[in-house]
């Protein structure tokens, strides 16, 4: 693991640890950075996992027909292939239901290259399989359909739209039950800033409404709800 990794590997346990996804929204919220969580309509596989991680990017594009003897996942294996630990692929399918990139398999070689989970606006399948592998995967629907001949991966590691969120490589995606955000890595380091404080006056907040203080005088005191 390469030094960068090592740091972000901490980090990231910090994130799973103390932060949820609705904190981190509001810190964006805060920073003038509205439009970062994705469509209510991408939902975790399994409602118990947290992901956190880096965005590896692919644009996908409908297609109605396969040339045979062409390969219509080229792409898709190099991006999986060179999937390195935390890197979560962010695949845009322009919410298409038709463009199904993700399965068990896909599932089984990026979990053994150390990646942190999976995102699509398009459809998983083999959801049994992956449940049980405990992998993060946020989709936008479940469907029995394979890619070939529906769609197939335009280009690779470019800035993307997925489920309405502008993604960049190496943006710091947060997913949990809530939904999904994304943070630009421009403002990374400003936005976890205001998160963790955040979090840490939730927690005073949240005690002071269990001792049945009113919920006017709790926020005149913290200016947090």
């Amino acid at each position: 693991m390469s030094s960068s990794q090592e740091i972000d590997r901490r980090l990231f346990e910090q994130i799973r640890d103390k932060l949820f996804t609705s904190i981190i929204s509001d810190a964006l919220d805060s920073s003038g950075f509205r439009n970062q969580a994705m469509s209510s309509k991408i939902r975790p596989i399994d409602d118990a996992l947290v992901l956190v991680g880096r965005a590896r990017t692919a644009s996908f594009m409908e297609v109605w027909h396969h040339d045979e003897g062409t390969n219509p996942y080229e792409l898709e294996i190099q991006l999986v292939d060179s999937l390195k630990p935390f890197e979560i692929p962010i695949f845009a399918c322009s919410n298409s239901a038709r463009i199904g990139p993700w399965g068990e398999l896909l599932s089984t070689a990026a979990q053994a290259r150390g990646a942190a989970g999976a995102v699509m606006d398009g459809c998983t399948r083999d959801v049994r399989a992956i449940r049980a592998m405990k992998f993060p995967v946020f989709h936008g629907g479940i469907a029995p359909l394979d890619s070939k001949g529906r769609a197939r991966i335009m280009a690779l590691d470019i800035p993307i739209v997925c489920a309405g969120v502008h993604v960049m490589p190496g943006d710091l995606v947060v997913g949990d039950v809530d939904g999904l955000v994304v943070v630009p890595q421009t403002v990374e380091d400003k936005v976890l800033e205001i998160a963790f404080k955040k979090v840490s006056g939730e927690s005073n907040t949240l005690k002071d409404l269990q001792r049945g203080d009113k919920l006017a005088d709790v926020f005149a005191r913290y200016g947090i709800l």
